[in-house]
């Protein structure tokens, strides 16, 4: 049989008769052939349809289309059940016969499973069907440090009121190679510039003060500037600012592909393990709502931001560190310890400039009276000779964790401490300062009688009423030509001052 060219009908009725088919059977056995190239093509054969082939018509396979787009594919994760009742749905709004479910399923089969799975946020799915053909990895301390944003898993109180005030963010940097802590933020704040530039600063530096301050004698001794930090593509990690900081140090940055959670495994693998860590304390909201339960978070809330910082402070350096480390199978202080005579320590060359590269920053107008910032006044001596100088604004730096002192640039470009004008003033933090003003200003409108303003007001309104009525009815009724009596000098009727006496005038009285 020829393997291109028209075939005889005669040919085709004999190869018809031969088979034991019909003729149109034996036509498409021909068509296979002819595809396939080879007597297996027609051995292999599926019965039923071929796979891809559609029976039904454009305008429902749109209607299918579009529903699984719009309504299937999303993070709310619809069921295939909910998938058919609309679909079937949007067929008789056009007066269509609906399809059969089987036919929808199949249309679900046609797209990839990862595709589908990410786009309605089946991370499991997405896991199970990703590829990890190799892993991050780094062979010496400070060469890969992860930094990352978690909202935490328990409620906090307000340190005066002990009233639960919300779930606080907490920032982690994690180095790869020793899989050692090497630093956290713990904030009421979102994710921001500004938790991202006090994580690194906490892990860069000395943190023997840091652990003094909160009463902790466990060492901490990780410390010194990365190579590389690896971060995900969040707006605090692209601000020019972070990315000034991070060049002017020497750090390079390696952001994650985008939709490529994988990459940052190690550190959130360390987040999962800190958040099962505070499922243990009052005022947990553990992670999902089954563990929840009937269990109130905000009513059982107790610790502070202070506590708990001081608690995951406590559990990192003797627990985590200490605790051998299930993929280096060491605990990560050790692996640490080993190397840590061959890491060349590197530091910033000016600390105070690389402290206040990453601190946030506002503008302010220097006043006679000092810097106004958060409610809060501050001066230094050395502000004086500028002082009306430049009505320009200044760039201010804080460092939320301390708002005794900021740092202000002057006009000639250095930046001078500036501490509270009252020195009699307890150090606070910035969410301190702002919840302290949020309750003030709360108390001033409860002080606040909207009744006694109201009905004084109205009283007001009245009065002015009354004296236009007054003056209209007045003016009304004197003749045209009357005029207010006036002195010879000018100054007008002094009733009821004796005039006999001289007034005396201050020379200065224009």
């Amino acid at each position: 049989m020829r393997r291109s060219g028209k075939v005889a009908a005669g040919d085709v009725a004999l190869l018809a008769a031969e088979l034991e088919v019909s003729r149109a059977t034996a036509f498409r056995l021909i068509k296979l052939f002819r595809t396939g190239g080879t007597v297996m093509s027609l051995v292999e054969r599926k019965p039923g349809r071929p796979d891809g082939s559609r029976v039904l018509d454009d305008k429902r396979e749109e209607i299918i289309r579009t529903t699984i787009n719009r309504y299937y594919l999303n993070k709310n994760r619809p069921g295939i059940s909910q998938l058919v009742r609309d679909v079937q749905t949007g067929c008789v709004s056009a007066g269509l016969k609906p399809p059969h479910r089987r036919t929808i399923e199949s249309r679900l089969e046609d797209i990839d499973l990862q595709k589908r799975a990410k786009r309605r946020g089946e991370t499991e799915i997405v896991k199970r069907t990703t590829a990890v053909p190799g892993m991050l990895a780094a062979s010496r301390p400070l060469q890969i440090v992860q930094v990352d944003h978690t909202k935490a898993d328990i409620f906090v109180v307000d340190e005066e009121t002990r009233l639960p005030i919300g779930r606080p963010w907490l920032t982690l940097a994690m180095d790869v190679c020793s899989r050692m802590v090497t630093g956290f933020y713990l904030t009421m704040e979102a994710p921001s510039r500004l938790s991202t530039s006090l994580c690194l600063l906490h892990s860069v530096f000395d943190k023997s003060p840091w652990l003094r301050e909160r009463e902790i004698i466990e060492p901490w001794p990780v410390g010194g500037l990365p190579e590389t930090l690896h971060v995900d593509n969040g707006s605090d990690f692209r601000s020019r600012a972070f990315k000034r900081g991070c060049e002017d140090a020497g750090i390079a940055i390696d952001w994650r592909p985008p939709g490529e959670p994988r990459f940052g495994g190690h550190i959130e693998r360390l987040i999962g393990t800190q958040m099962g860590k505070l499922h243990l304390l009052p005022g947990t909201t553990f992670s999902n709502a089954q563990e929840l339960g009937e269990y109130d978070s905000k009513r059982h809330s107790a610790l502070t931001l202070r506590e708990l910082e001081r608690y995951i402070a406590l559990d990192i350096v003797g627990t985590y560190h200490q605790s051998i480390h299930g993929s280096l199978g060491r605990p990560p202080i050790a692996v640490w310890r080993e190397h840590e005579g061959e890491i060349p320590l590197r530091l910033p060359q000016d600390r105070m400039r690389f402290w206040l590269t990453f601190l946030p920053e506002q503008e302010r107008t220097l006043q006679p009276t000092g810097i106004h910032l958060f409610g809060l006044r501050y001066w230094s001596a050395a502000l004086s000779a500028d002082v009306g100088s430049t009505d320009r604004r200044l760039l201010v730096k804080y460092d939320p964790r301390d708002m005794s002192r900021i740092f202000v640039r002057r006009p000639s470009g250095n930046f001078v401490e500036a501490r509270y004008a009252d020195l009699t003033l307890a150090s606070v933090t910035l969410h301190e300062a702002l919840a302290a003003r949020r309750t003030l200003l709360a108390k001033g409108r409860r002080e606040v009688n909207t009744r006694i303003i109201v009905s004084t007001a109205i009283e007001r309104r009245k009065l002015v009423d009354a004296a236009v009525k007054a003056t209209a009815t007045a003016r009304r009724g004197r003749p045209a030509s009357t005029k207010t009596r006036v002195d010879d000098s000018g100054w007008g009727s002094l009733r009821g001052i004796d005039s006999s006496k001289p007034v005396a005038f201050d020379e200065d009285t224009e």
